[in-house]
């Protein structure tokens, strides 16, 4: 593990424990506190490379905070965190950060509304927000146009971001987060604001990256059961920082553990895939 050091004879630290290589994410007692706000504690949890997880609970709950975490953008103030086989805080962020990709809320707003739709995907090469004088080569805007054929915007590429609609938007920055083909891809409620029409043709697209073998290990954070894509693999569901329930999907997304978790009585329904949640 880059940065860990191996003690040596009288060394009052432990030596670290070994990390599962196909361990992609591996939080062991961690704890975020900010201000005197406790925002994670206690919390354990382990992704692997073939895993797609989604995230739940309500606002407050620690989501985006965990994500965070798994993005190498926040360190731990208590526990341990790994991801990617390096250890947060004694690792080069810089570099992790190479090998994730990364939609959140912030990210997008920072995206130049004037910029053609496949430079806000190819900028992503050189992890820079708006094109400048760097330089691109031919394989890399084949990867940015194929990348947007995969999320159904292909025929956006030469247009400008700033006139697509809120879904055309939502699939170019996945497009953007994939363009480094990176290890872990997190997304930070990326069906937020959008319609009906909008939200199924995102979940429909997430559903086959999902489904994609050669597909990174896939973190999506939302509210709402309805958003969870087809083949996505594992649940952990937050309240206060803490786990309220995790594991193998169908077992996890049960009316009694959504309950816990969102504090009000809630029936669930499974109708092939695709989930929905509602009062009792």
């Amino acid at each position: 593990m880059t940065g860990d050091l191996i003690p040596g004879a009288g060394s009052a630290e432990p030596a670290p424990s070994p990390v599962d290589a196909d361990l992609v994410v591996s939080l062991d007692g961690v704890g975020v506190r900010r201000s005197g706000t406790a925002l994670l504690h206690g919390v354990d949890w382990q992704v692997e490379l073939d895993e797609r997880w989604v995230v739940l609970g309500p606002n407050g709950a620690g989501k985006t905070t965990l994500l965070n975490l798994a993005a190498g953008r926040l360190h731990p103030t208590t526990g341990t965190a790994h991801v990617l086989g390096e250890r947060i805080g004694r690792t080069d962020v810089t570099e992790l950060r190479t090998r994730i990709g990364l939609t959140t809320a912030a990210l997008a707003e920072r995206l130049p509304a004037e910029e053609r739709v496949r430079d806000v995907v190819m900028t992503a090469a050189w992890s820079v927000v708006g094109r400048w004088r760097e330089s691109y080569d031919p394989a890399d805007e084949a990867r940015a146009r194929a990348l947007l054929d995969q999320l159904g915007v292909g025929t956006l590429a030469d247009r400008t971001y700033g006139t697509l609609s809120s879904g055309e938007r939502k699939r170019v920055q996945i497009a953007r987060a994939l363009m480094t083909d990176p290890e872990l891809l997190l997304l930070d409620e990326p069906a937020a604001g959008l319609d009906l029409g909008g939200r199924e043709e995102l979940v429909a697209r997430l559903a086959e990256l999902a489904q994609d073998p050669d597909a990174p290990a896939l973190v999506l954070v939302t509210h709402h059961v309805e958003e969870i894509p087809p083949g996505f693999t594992h649940a952990l569901l937050l309240r206060d920082g803490a786990v309220m329930a995790q594991g193998l999907l169908h077992d996890t997304l049960t009316a009694d553990n959504l309950t816990k978790t969102f504090g009000l009585p809630l029936l669930v329904e499974r109708n092939g895939d695709r989930y929905t949640a509602r009062a009792a």
